[in-house]
């Protein structure tokens, strides 16, 4: 008997690479030359010469089970990620032509970032958005402003990714309005809403319900979605925001995943099929400054989310194993001191995500330490896209790094670290007794101490900073201004809007959306319904506060 008959750890190799070489022939690969610069031929795969037992289970091969090399077969061979970079500021108008010239720059995908009155449900002329709207990303008050956030940009072909949670179902409503106005139908649309309320308790604090209420509304939006827009992510699990809060890389890919967890037992709760929403959901890392162990942490993620969704949720769809993820470059990393040095950064950091086998990227700018990026600036992290890209040859092997002893090394201890925690908070009774008992709270803010002090006695070099330092240093970069014109002309719009709509009809979808919202029925018909109506955002969010209440976090120290 042959070892690939006998179900040996050989002959499970054999038949592995077997039908990788299949998918890989069948599978797309662009029009590029893979070789060295040099001319030296590049393989799309390399391989151990002679695999142990363990290489199946833990590596496998590029599109298999566990994807610990990545989720297609073809790698970057076939198709690069999407090459995104997050943009918003001031009014819908001006952020419509930011989006025109990334396009034009050889942008593959948009990605919306809102202003704090949006994030949190407020309307531009609400009283707690004055001085704010704008500021920090555009405003989106009406589905009146998202149809100008996107006009002359072709809602069938382009990817969108919307960055907010607390209100995300009402964006994704507007979103959906505005495209079935231009006649492409909510099927066709592609993209990811983040929409991950969980790390908001956690780390970045931009919620509006409480936790349970808040679970209702991200499972309306799955459901949703799985049903009526199955080319549309309605969730990016986001751990980006809990490294920003100070976690260590094993904390934000532990949190990250049992949030993940999290959805989907909720999902399967309300009676789902794990297969029909679970390949649907996606994530997205941050990718910080420690090389190797940035790569190692993306390889685990993937191994950990393939073994629980097979093994523990019983998915039989291999979509539903994959975890495919965002990446953006460690904002909280770059520095206002010797700002051009962050370019360096971001290009370290969006090195290691592409070895890493990220699906999609952001790269920062050099002058987000002191304000929204300016054009250049954004044109800069765009470019240093594009030369990881075309110029250093990452792209041209499937998971270059994969047999380092280091790498693999550090990619077993992630495992085994985020397993750890994980049963940490399923003895705390899940996420959110975790998250109401403070403890995602503590940990990252006794992380983010310990980070500090290795700083301040210069145990970690952050150079620029506490070495390497100009004594008289002046900041030479230019910087965006937001004009306080905008949020002028963002509360005129609303007083006009407010004023040439059928009211009635306003208040008649916000009650059908407030009745819904205390039955059992998906919320989103009657969001959209509410935002096809020209209620406003800050309407919508007030009219189910009425039912769910707000949520106010205990202190934990």
């Amino acid at each position: 008997m042959s070892d690939s008959q006998s179900g040996s750890p050989g002959g499970q190799y054999a038949a592995g690479r077997k039908a990788w070489q299949a998918a890989a022939a069948d599978a797309s690969q662009r029009e590029y030359s893979f070789d060295t610069v040099s001319g030296e031929k590049m393989e799309p795969l390399y391989l151990p010469d002679n695999p142990d037992e363990t290489y199946m289970d833990k590596l496998g091969f590029p599109g298999q089970f566990p994807f610990t090399r990545g989720v297609h077969a073809n790698g970057y061979r076939g198709k690069l990620w999407t090459m995104r970079q997050f943009a918003g500021f001031g009014t819908p108008e001006e952020t419509n032509e930011r989006y025109r010239y990334l396009l034009r720059q050889g942008q593959t995908g948009l990605s919306v970032a809102f202003d704090m009155p949006t994030l949190m449900g407020y309307d531009a002329d609400d009283a707690m958005a004055l001085g704010e709207v704008g500021r920090c990303g555009v405003n989106v008050s009406s589905m009146e402003d998202m149809e100008t956030l996107f006009d002359g940009i072709d809602l069938g072909t382009i990817s969108v990714s919307q960055t907010i949670n607390g209100p995300a179902f009402i964006l994704l409503a507007y979103y959906v309005a505005v495209a079935e106005d231009r006649g492409v139908p909510r099927e066709q649309l592609s993209g990811t809403l983040q929409a991950d309320i969980l790390k908001e308790y956690i780390a970045q604090k931009e919620w509006i319900y409480p936790p349970v209420e808040s679970m209702r509304i991200v499972t309306d939006m799955i459901e949703f979605c799985s049903r009526e827009m199955p080319r549309y992510n309605p969730i990016s699990v986001s751990g980006y925001h809990i490294r920003e809060a100070g976690s260590t890389a094993g904390q934000e890919l532990a949190f990250t995943l049992a949030n993940g967890f999290a959805y989907v037992e909720d999902g399967m709760a309300r009676g789902l099929d794990v297969d029909s929403f679970a390949p649907r959901i996606s994530f997205f890392f941050n990718s910080h400054l420690d090389f190797f162990e940035e790569v190692a942490k993306f390889r685990a993620a993937r191994r950990i989310w393939a073994k629980r969704m097979r093994d523990t949720y019983g998915a039989k769809d291999p979509r539903s194993w994959r975890l495919r993820f965002h990446t953006q470059t460690a904002g909280v990393t770059l520095t206002e001191q010797q700002p051009e040095n962050n370019i360096a950064r971001t290009a370290f950091q969006g090195l290691a995500a592409v070895l890493g086998g990220t699906n999609s990227l952001h790269t920062n700018s050099m002058d987000e330490t002191v304000g929204l990026p300016t054009e250049k600036a954004a044109t800069i992290a765009l470019r240093t896209q594009q030369l990881i890209a075309y110029e250093t040859g990452a792209a041209n092997v499937i998971d270059p790094l994969a047999g380092s002893w280091l790498v693999e090394e550090l990619t077993d201890k992630m495992e085994a670290q985020a397993e750890e925690y994980f049963h940490q908070i399923e003895a705390l009774g899940g996420v959110i007794p975790a998250i109401e008992a403070g403890y995602f709270q503590r940990e990252i803010a006794q992380a983010a101490y310990d980070y500090q002090r290795a700083v301040d006695t210069g145990k970690r070099i952050i150079v620029g900073v506490n070495e390497f330092v100009h004594e008289h240093e002046v900041l030479e970069i230019p910087i965006l201004e937001i004009s306080p014109a905008a949020e002028t002309r963002q509360r005129e719009k609303l007083q006009v809007l407010r004023s040439g709509r059928d009211n009635e009809a306003v208040e008649r979808t916000l009650s059908a959306l407030k009745e819904v919202s205390r039955s059992d029925q998906n919320i989103m018909p009657a969001v959209i319904a509410a935002a096809q109506a020209n209620a406003t955002l800050g309407e919508i969010v007030e009219a189910l506060k009425q039912v769910y209440g707000i949520w106010v976090e205990e202190a934990a120290f």
